[in-house]
C-alpha cells in the first residue's frame, strides 16, 4: 500500500512540474502496476484459485500464446474498460496491435499475432484487430504482422478495429 501511495505521489509531483501529461501519468501508473510482482506464496496460490477472486479480475486472460515473427510468446492480457479504451485510442498514437481471428475473450482457433515485443517498440497497451478471411480464402494461422499486412494488401483478409484495448505483458 505504501508503494502505491509513493507512485501516486511521484505522479502528482511530475504532473505539477508539467513534465508528464495526464495521459502519460495514467499510462505510467498502469505500466508500473502491470510490472509489479507479487511474491508467490501458498497464500497467493490459494487466493488465485478462489472463485470470487477470479470473478473480481474481470477480463483478465492469463498465459495466452501469441506469435511474433514466427516465434511463440506467452502474453497476459487484461481488457480495459470501454471508456479507458476510447481515451487511449483518441490520445495514444503508439498503441501496439494484436491480431486475432476471434475476440480475445473467446477461445481462439489460431494463436493471435502481436506486432512488438519488449526491446522492439513495445507499448503495454494493445489495440485488438480482428482478422476476417474474405470469401474464397481458407482461414489459417499467421505467424507475423508482416504476413498479416501482406494478406490485407492482397485482399485475402479484412482487418476490423474492435475498439478494444488490452494491457499486455509479453514473456518468451
Amino acid at each position: 500500500m505504501a508503494y502505491l501511495f509513493f507512485r501516486i505521489l511521484v505522479i502528482l509531483i511530475l504532473c505539477t512540474m508539467k513534465k508528464l501529461s495526464i495521459i502519460s501519468a495514467i499510462l505510467f501508473m498502469m505500466f508500473t502496476y502491470s510490472c509489479q510482482k507479487e511474491p508467490l506464496t501458498d497464500a497467493t496460490q490459494a487466493k488465485g484459485n478462489d472463485e470470487s477472486t477470479t470473478a473480481a479480475r474481470g477480463n483478465e486472460i492469463p498465459n495466452q500464446q501469441a506469435y511474433y515473427d514466427s516465434m511463440l510468446f506467452t502474453i497476459n492480457l487484461m481488457e480495459m474498460p470501454d471508456n479507458v479504451s476510447a481515451t487511449l485510442i483518441a490520445h495514444n498514437s503508439g498503441l501496439n496491435e494484436i491480431y486475432a481471428s476471434e475476440d480475445l475473450d473467446d477461445p481462439q482457433t489460431f494463436h493471435p499475432v502481436i506486432d512488438a515485443i519488449p526491446g522492439d517498440g513495445m507499448n503495454p497497451m494493445w489495440l485488438q484487430m480482428l482478422i476476417v478471411f474474405n470469401p474464397g480464402y481458407s482461414p489459417h494461422q499467421f505467424y507475423s504482422d508482416d504476413e498479416i499486412d501482406n494478406a490485407e494488401a492482397s485482399g485475402e483478409i479484412t482487418l476490423v478495429n474492435t475498439g478494444e484495448v488490452y494491457r499486455c505483458s509479453v514473456r518468451h
